[in-house]
């Protein structure tokens, strides 16, 4: 018994022996893989932020397969008594674990995510395209992979005692102690300083999560909350990275027809406003114009909307936009054919710096601090006037936010009620008051969209001028039963489907119900206002709304954070770590359903299009 105790020990102490050198050699075989990473990912432009990637790719893959050795290898040395089962064993699990890396530097390459359900999906997508077949090629390597652990395994045990007498475990150990320690150590520093060589780099491996201690920081007096947070709201623009805006020079066949243009944005209206009861003036006006009822906004909060309005991209380039401080390509074009801009809004207008830093740099804003939309609207009749005594082409963007104020108090008089401050509400649900409340807003807003277009009238300005009327976003009032009010909380139609109507100048009028997105805006003011010759594609996500083209099968919708893909029949969710949702045309969540890769990919290609290469 005595004997066969001290073999057990013995096997066990050679196997755990054995299983060092074995873990230490697939660290090896990790980090070789992991330059692929390194490869795809944007190169620190510091000496700190290239240390600390030398220090995380060091550390970072010497504690992946070393706490996969400690999880699985090192218990099963006491539990596989066999020492050639055993080997076998940890090369099938060296085996898996170098594939499984494999195919996730092969995701982070061609779809910018590690591995995550929505790639495993993708890959065993049985749908045949060029990205399918290349995966598919990976796992002709696993045989490879395999035959080396297999080699790589004999080779070891036989040199076991060789390899012991040499004494470099701990050395070995050490080195790679330090750059795991430091390396956390150095991004605790850089996520309190908000160093971006370094917070850039937090997801480039996978299974990456550094270490941050802002708690522990301000509760020692080492990190002012409200500083960072300042500094925070910044970042997201040093962070972004270069676009390149439009991807090529673009030419026009004459100088346009030029007329006027009138953007008018409805913050926070929704698109079943438009009927004869909610805004009778605006729902006749639509009759009469161009209506496109089955139109999206491109975001659900107020910035990113109408971002992508005015420069026909999704939401995502919005913060390199603004660190470019690339104007929108319709707005310099403008400003080269001699019109005159008149930007009428309210204090939000001036408070966000998407206005004044990017979308009209240079452009003076006329702010109305009081009198709410009504004196927006006077100051902007004042300037129509001076522009019709000119007689020279002018663009106008006026943005009233009534509607999505409608919870404040207005200087008008209700008609739906009871709603929020009439004196009887007793008994009266929440959320008949807050609808009530916002059809009062809607249709006040409609009564005030009759002063502008008497201005114009009055100016004998109508007949020469295109205008859009539209708004940012819609207002949910619950509709999805999942507790959504107001907007920026989810993707439904309630907070995406907004009105998008058009008075063109000799068009006729007509109901357009395919889809339309804001990113189409752009396009068709270039190509029938400004008679670009440059196909749409090389400035814009969108397409001309006169475009006769077949019906879409999606549109694309979202922020820097999440993807959007609107379809006919179902919205689908994409998050930033690859995480999927799809849902109903009810915004209810459809757990079987998988989205289409081909759509897919499409939509995350056109995400990316306009990134400037590394």
């Amino acid at each position: 018994m005595v004997s066969s105790s001290n073999n057990y020990k013995e096997k066990v102490s050679q196997l755990i022996s054995w299983g060092h050198w074995f873990s230490f050699f697939n660290i090896i075989a990790a980090m070789l893989l992991g330059t692929r990473y390194i490869v795809y990912s944007e190169w620190p432009t510091t000496l700190w932020g290239q240390l600390y990637l030398v220090f995380s790719w060091v550390g970072h893959f010497g504690f992946l397969v070393f706490g996969f050795y400690i999880l699985i290898l090192f218990p099963a040395s006491f539990l596989i008594p066999s020492q050639r089962l055993m080997r076998l064993f940890a090369v099938l699990v060296g085996t898996v674990g170098l594939t499984a890396l494999l195919l996730d530097t092969y995701a982070y390459e061609s779809l910018d995510l590690h591995l995550s359900p929505l790639v495993f999906d993708l890959l065993l997508s049985g749908e045949r395209t060029e990205l399918n077949a290349r995966w598919q090629y990976l796992f002709v390597t696993v045989p490879i992979i395999f035959l080396l652990q297999l080699v790589l395994s004999e080779w070891l045990w036989r040199k076991l005692r060789k390899l012991t007498r040499k004494h470099v475990g701990v050395p070995i150990a050490v080195v790679f102690g330090i750059c795991f320690v430091s390396s956390h150590l150095m991004y605790i520093w850089a996520d309190a300083k908000l160093y971006q060589p370094i917070t850039a780099q937090r997801s480039n491996f996978p299974l990456s999560y550094p270490m941050t201690a802002k708690t522990f920081m301000e509760k020692h007096g080492l990190l002012d909350r409200e500083e960072y947070k300042e500094k925070l709201n910044a970042q997201g623009v040093e962070t972004s990275k270069a676009i390149r805006y439009p991807l090529e020079k673009v030419t026009f066949s004459n100088p346009g027809t030029g007329q006027n243009v009138l953007i008018i944005m409805i913050d926070g209206l929704r698109s079943d406003m438009i009927t004869p009861e909610n805004m009778p003036y605006l729902d006749a006006f639509a009759a009469q114009n161009l209506n496109y009822s089955n139109h999206y906004s491109n975001s659900n909060d107020n910035s990113n909307s109408v971002f992508g309005l005015l420069y026909g991209l999704p939401a995502n380039y919005l913060n390199s936009v603004r660190s470019s401080a690339a104007s929108p390509l319709l707005i310099t074009t403008l400003e080269k054919r001699g019109y005159h801009f008149g930007l009428f809004g309210n204090e939000r207008m001036a408070e966000d710096p998407l206005y004044a830093d990017a979308m009209f740099t240079g452009l003076p804003l006329n702010i109305s601090t009081k009198g709410g939309d009504g004196a927006i609207i006077d100051s902007w009749s004042t300037w129509m006037e001076e522009q019709a005594a000119q007689n020279e082409p002018w663009f106008s963007f006026i943005e009233l936010t009534s509607v999505e104020n409608f919870e404040e108090s207005g200087d008008y008089k209700p008609r739906f009620t009871p709603s929020l401050g009439s004196p009887k509400t007793q008994g009266v649900s929440t959320d008949t008051l807050l609808k009530n409340s916002y059809k009062n807003a809607v249709y006040h807003i409609d009564e005030q969209l009759i002063a502008i277009f008497d201005q114009l009238v009055a100016n004998k300005q109508l007949g020469n001028t295109i205008v859009v009327i539209t708004a940012n976003h819609g207002t949910e009032f619950n509709e999805t039963g999942t507790n959504s009010w107001g907007a920026s909380s989810n993707y439904s139609k309630y907070q995406l489907q907004v009105p998008m109507i058009i008075h063109w100048p000799e068009s006729v009028a007509s109901v357009t119900n395919r889809l339309t997105s804001h990113l189409d805006l752009v396009p068709t003011l270039m190509e029938s206002l400004l008679n670009v010759s440059t196909p749409a594609s090389t400035y814009s996500s969108g397409a001309s709304l006169f475009e006769a083209t077949p019906k879409r099968r999606w549109l694309l919708a979202g922020n820097d954070s999440d993807i959007v893909m609107i379809q006919p029949k179902s919205t689908t969710v994409v998050d930033k770590y690859g995480n999927y949702r799809v849902y109903n045309q009810r915004y209810q969540k459809l757990n079987s359903e998988k989205p289409k890769l081909s759509t897919l990919m499409q939509a995350m290609h056109e995400i990316k299009r306009f990134n400037q290469p590394d």
